[in-house]
């Protein structure tokens, strides 16, 4: 199955997406959240769908496409969970997934403009595999036991500024991850049964130049590796979020320059949708 969030921010409308169809989800639940998700959604969601309960969500076309998940409690982030992208950085690659953490509010609709900050010289992109928590996991006993947690899986950008996270970070990477908006997610929540986790193609260009492709077959750490230590010291809850990662290309690596206002970036999963961002200049408010 593949979930939506349609319309204003704020006011988006959850959605399943059937094929080409768009049907309003709101029989079933008033939004793609933790609640929702904590169910045993899919059932309930095909059982509406079987009896004749969804029906296709006018002008959806026309409609903003926002983050897929409603505000997730966490965003939980590993840290070079690709060995090249480690050796870009300068580092060896990590024998213990890194964490670190973005603000809620940093989550935002796939194709929503994102600012650079005030005073940013070095905002970089990163495409990274999401996954959405469905059921709350904590103390897991082994890897084995983390898909009973997961929901399904998004398209993420964990856009940083590389100054902020780097130089003026105090030893901790979260200053340059969470800046508003600096999560654009989605199109699409795609339950884990639609693809191959394990073996997922990751793309990014900038202003139609490739930059990053790569494979989630190269991640350090899989994904249930991930959930499973992740729960050793947090309590994941229904609708949070963990970003695993980004493979090399990415402009923190010296070979490409970081971003201005107006260069747009683009990202893709392979059976996860494609995002697009124009960047923009910070401007204060009148």
């Amino acid at each position: 199955m593949k979930f939506a969030r349609l319309g204003a921010p704020g006011s988006e409308i959850p959605v399943l997406v059937h094929g080409d169809r768009h049907l309003d989800l709101r029989p079933v639940t008033s939004d793609v959240n933790g609640d929702f998700l904590a169910g045993d959604f899919r059932a309930r969601v095909a059982s509406a769908l079987d009896a004749g309960e969804l029906t296709d969500l006018a002008g959806a076309a026309d409609l903003r496409i926002g983050a897929p998940i409603a505000r997730p409690s966490a965003v939980i982030c590993i840290g070079q969970n690709y060995a090249a992208h480690a050796r870009e950085s300068g580092a060896e690659p990590p024998t213990i997934p890194i964490m670190f953490l973005k603000t809620p509010n940093t989550v935002v609709g796939p194709n929503d403009a994102v600012t650079i900050p005030r005073g940013s010289e070095k905002t970089d992109w990163e495409v990274e595999l999401g996954i959405v928590i469905g059921e709350r996991a904590a103390y897991l006993d082994s890897p084995d036991q983390a898909a009973a947690h997961i929901a399904g899986y998004v398209v993420a950008n964990d856009v940083s500024e590389r100054a902020f996270q780097m130089e003026v970070s105090g030893g901790q990477w979260s200053k340059g991850k969470i800046a508003f908006g600096f999560n654009p997610t989605g199109p699409w929540l795609v339950t884990p049964e639609e693809v191959d986790v394990d073996d997922l193609r990751l793309r990014s260009w900038v202003n139609g130049e490739p930059r990053q492709d790569s494979n989630t077959n190269d991640m350090i750490f899989d994904v249930r590796t991930i959930v499973h230590h992740l729960s050793q010291y947090v309590t994941l809850e229904p609708g949070d979020l963990i970003l695993t990662g980004t493979p090399q290309g990415v402009a923190f690596g010296g070979k490409f320059p970081y971003l201005k206002a107006g260069d747009v970036v683009e990202i893709e999963i392979e059976g996860l949708g494609h995002q697009r961002q124009e960047f923009v200049a910070w401007e204060a408010a009148e």
